[in-house]
């Protein structure tokens, strides 16, 4: 995948509308990040790596990192997560303002 928009039109049909929307909020809420691929998945990075989501069979995977999990884990009770990685399963609607809130999190931990 050379590119973002290379790798959304490379998912499944139904999945490309998500991962688009996962795309724009990412995008709107950390505007000075970079998009690229990294470890051959959509990525933002601004001085370092903010986040990375993935197209997976049943679910889309989100992967800010160990404190991201952390610090949100009070909302995160109905994923299931490891550490620095959450799944968002496809049978249920996806949280925008959770991945909004995720994101201007990293932004502000990495800016410190």
């Amino acid at each position: 995948m050379a590119t973002v928009d290379d790798y959304i039109a490379d998912q499944e049909l139904e999945v490309q509308p998500l991962l688009q929307s996962i795309r724009e909020t990412s995008s709107a809420n950390a505007p000075d990040a970079l998009e690229r691929i990294a470890w051959r998945m959509p990525t933002y990075w601004q001085g370092e790596n903010l986040l990375h989501f993935a197209a997976f069979k049943n679910r889309i995977g989100l992967y800010p990192g160990a404190d991201a999990t952390v610090q949100f884990s009070d909302r995160l009770e109905s994923y299931k997560t490891s550490k620095g990685a959450i799944q968002l399963p496809l049978s249920k609607p996806i949280d925008y303002t959770l991945i909004a809130d995720i994101v201007r999190w990293r932004v502000d931990q990495v800016a410190g």
